[in-house]
């Protein structure tokens, strides 16, 4: 009965510390649980019976965190697909249990390793961790949504060490803190209870004074940018009774924007139109153009057919007075939201999509010709791959535009999560990037991460801004990932090590 009843306070304080967690993120974004709200659970992981027990824990501590975080998606499921409520719900919680496998995996590899290691184990838990998220975004397509490193998007001198690390870098400092944390609950002598204290101190000491001393300034050498925030409702946008509206407004807003900019930006999916097949929309967006005298960055759908079929894409055109004068097709597409991955055996999941889209992936990244200023776009969902992103960068672009259409999420915490990974990609590569939002949230991140101006939800208007151009290249857009590669083979050396050494036994 006593065992029963530990099980259950185990259990309960894995659920409570995957919600608590959550709250970290916007909505409400109480960033500073961040620092500790992993430590329980890296406690369970250091002290459970067995390396099952612990996956077990951590996975449930995973689902707990992840189902909350996520809770947009029945929003969006429900409003702009076929799906019931109940299915939806089923929907998010299989999504959330496969994301809290990597929690298991985290847990699981500290428990197996304390056979060898002892309670030293748990210091490993950071290089688990960060080969968890370096998994998490590549594998079945990539699925990087809240990573720890997000956490703190607003506290600029920690998210400095983005600029060599990349996010993974402000990931493995919070679960070192988090690990100290729970280490220092695990100690049994002054020495160790010591050794906890001085890594929080000195680490986020070190990193404080850091990234005091690193924060790039503003730049002097700067160009005009107009953003545009339509606010078009998106149970309206592709009604072809609004289209004429929907243009009105854009057009409104860029004549009063556009004096004195040298680019003007809309949104993702701005234009409800396919306009290479429609002349008089081309049209009137060239003549636009030429009338406020700066070209247009705007986000539409495009279609090309290709023998029997079409391929439906989500692109950005950069129109000027000429005409198009370049595009960029999305290249990394939103599962079950613009593709069903392995439809031919998931077709039971299609409705999912089914009034959201059904696109190709693009081929190719585009840097723009603006004069003097060559930039790169990323197109919504795309903002939070790290190195799509940094490819832009290294391929020349002087800043980066960010074009998304939020409005899926509807009122919650989705678009602002969304938002808080802009900032760890203007850090990792010493870029300014202008956010470009239908429903918001549309702004300018310095390249320092500093988040500008800002247009909020559900309000229609426009920023003008200035947009430093990228003064210099850092080590993570030199470099990549290498951080997080590092401390995947950190992890796996260590697996290795373990079973090298049962092997001797």
């Amino acid at each position: 009965m006593r065992r029963v009843d530990e099980r259950a306070r185990r259990l309960l304080l894995a659920v409570g510390a995957g919600v608590v967690l959550h709250l970290a993120y916007p909505r409400p974004g109480w960033d500073l649980i961040g620092w500790v709200g992993l430590a329980p659970v890296l406690w369970l992981a250091a002290t459970a019976r067995s390396p099952g027990r612990a996956f077990v824990e951590a996975g449930l501590a995973g689902l707990a965190f992840f189902v909350p975080l996520l809770r947009w998606l029945i929003h969006t499921m429900t409003t702009y697909s076929t799906l019931p409520r109940p299915v939806a719900a089923l929907v998010l919680v299989a999504l959330s249990a496969y994301l809290a496998l990597y929690w298991g995996g985290v847990a699981w590899a500290v428990a197996w390793l304390r056979a060898t290691l002892g309670p030293a184990a748990l210091w490993l838990a950071p290089a688990f961790w960060v080969a968890g998220e370096l998994a998490r975004t590549h594998l079945l397509s990539g699925f990087p949504w809240g990573l720890l490193g997000y956490i703190p998007y607003r506290r600029l001198e920690l998210i400095q060490v983005a600029a060599w690390t990349g996010v993974y870098g402000v990931s493995g400092l919070m679960v070192l803190v988090n690990t100290a944390l729970a280490w220092f609950l695990l100690a049994r002598t002054r020495q160790a209870m010591a050794l906890g204290a001085a890594v929080i101190l000195v680490v986020l000491g070190g990193t404080l004074a850091v990234g005091r001393a690193s924060v790039p300034p503003a730049g002097s050498d700067t160009i005009p940018v107009a953003i545009i925030q339509g606010n078009i409702d998106q149970s309206i946008k592709w009604n072809r009774a609004y289209q004429q509206e929907t243009l009105r407004i854009y057009a409104e807003l860029t004549r009063r924007a556009a004096p004195g900019m040298r680019l003007v930006v809309w949104p993702e999916a701005a234009v409800p139109a396919y306009l290479l097949y429609e002349p008089w929309v081309l049209g009137w967006l060239t003549d636009l153009a030429g009338e406020v005298r700066a070209p247009l960055l705007v986000g539409a759908p495009d279609a090309r057919r290709e023998g029997r079929a079409t391929r439906y894409l989500n692109s950005a055109f950069f129109v000027g007075q000429a005409g198009v004068q370049a595009r960029y097709d999305k290249m990394q597409l939103v599962p079950f939201g613009e593709y069903v991955p392995l439809k031919g055996l998931l077709f039971f999941v299609e409705a999912i999509a089914a009034e959201i889209g059904d696109f190709t992936p693009g081929r190719e990244r585009v840097i723009f010709p603006l004069q003097g200023t060559p930039f790169g776009a990323v197109i919504c969902y795309e903002v939070i791959f790290p190195d799509l992103f940094r490819q832009f960068v290294v391929e020349g672009a002087s800043f980066m535009v960010n074009i998304t259409n939020d409005a899926w999420f509807g009122d919650s915490g989705g678009p602002l999560q969304h938002l808080a990974m802009v900032p760890l990609r203007a850090v990792e590569n010493g870029v300014a990037i202008v956010r470009a939002a239908n429903t918001g949230v549309s702004t300018l991140v310095a390249p320092s991460g500093r988040i500008g101006p800002e247009l909020g939800l559900f309000r229609r208007g426009f920023l003008q801004v200035e947009v430093p151009r990228r003064a210099g290249e850092t080590f993570y857009t030199r470099a990549g990932n290498l951080f997080a590669y590092l401390m995947s083979a950190l992890a796996a050396a260590a697996l290795l090590g373990r079973l090298g050494a049962a092997r001797v036994r």
